[in-house]
């Protein structure tokens, strides 16, 4: 099989008319656009296949470039390939053919069926009627992963050169059933910093009260601490801070019929104010020296 023919760009950066904070943020799951080929060789229908999107995040965090930072966002769809995974993070069992050696076939996620090429969306539905190629699997991470990444890391590395440090929020949403262990607590927002390893205390903590001042419910790190973008980019030591943030789609979405609801432009406000906020306590750690020097 030749590799998916797509009519869409696969990635779009929405820059600012010129970049003044030093923030970058990324939604690598909203992706809408799906493959005919993709479709083709699902045993999903239509609907089905979307469970796994991150519906409209991108939306949602829309007015970033108008407050002064860009916003990179995935075109294609998760369930087709995801970049929030180490770029060969593969299960043997999707393919006809023998994986490279410098495939990871046993991580958590792999076991999953989340892997950088799914073999299921939520509710452990298995995505395809058939094995694929290994040639498609790699086809992929090299035409989809890989500019995705090189894009990323240029926005981040730019920013990081004019401001002295770079925090990259990477914007997710979470199924509305989640529950914090042992407290059947439902949070409208988690905050991700891989317990600590890839941004600064002061910054997350700044996200935490800054929802909680919104009147949302937002938790650090459980059941999400953060993914491979999170982990991978984030070097607070080096002024590199990454913070993940999930959200309850219940919030903003209708979840049966993935259909936004009334609240989804007053949600979308309150997420503008956000991104002002945080830049502001940014600036004031900044002028604390919290900051790498410049």
């Amino acid at each position: 099989m030749q590799p998916e023919a797509t009519d869409f760009e696969l990635f779009d950066v929405l820059e600012p008319a010129h970049q003044t904070i030093p923030f970058v943020y990324n939604s690598p799951h909203s992706g809408r656009h799906y493959p005919q080929e993709f479709l083709e060789s699902a045993r999903l229908d239509g609907l089905e296949i979307r469970r796994s999107e991150d519906h409209f995040v991108d939306q949602l965090f829309a007015d970033a470039p108008l407050r002064g930072a860009p916003l990179l966002k995935a075109n294609f769809p998760r369930a087709f390939i995801d970049v929030n995974r180490e770029p060969y993070e593969l299960d043997p069992r999707m393919f006809s053919g023998p994986l490279p050696s410098y495939a990871n076939s046993n991580s958590v996620r792999v076991a999953g069926g989340l892997g950088t090429i799914p073999r299921i969306v939520a509710e452990n539905m298995e995505i395809y009627q058939r094995r694929l190629s290994v040639e498609e699997g790699l086809s992929r991470i090299e035409r989809f992963y890989k500019p995705y990444h090189s894009c990323l890391r240029r926005l981040v590395a730019r920013t990081h050169a004019a401001f002295g440090t770079a925090i990259l929020i990477d914007c997710h949403s979470m199924p509305g059933n989640i529950r914090i262990s042992g407290s059947g607590l439902r949070p409208d927002f988690i905050i991700g910093d891989r317990y600590g390893t890839s941004a600064s205390a002061e910054l997350t903590q700044a996200a935490l009260e800054i929802l909680g001042d919104f009147g949302f419910t937002a938790v650090r790190n459980k059941p999400y601490a953060g993914g491979f973008i999170t982990e991978h980019y984030g070097r607070p030591g080096r002024g590199l801070h990454a913070l993940q943030i999930e959200i309850n789609r219940a919030l903003y979405v209708d979840e049966v019929t993935l259909e936004r609801r009334p609240d989804f432009a007053l949600l979308a406000e309150m997420l503008s104010s956000f991104i002002q906020r945080m830049a502001l306590y940014a600036a004031d750690l900044r002028g604390e020296g919290a900051w790498a020097a410049e």
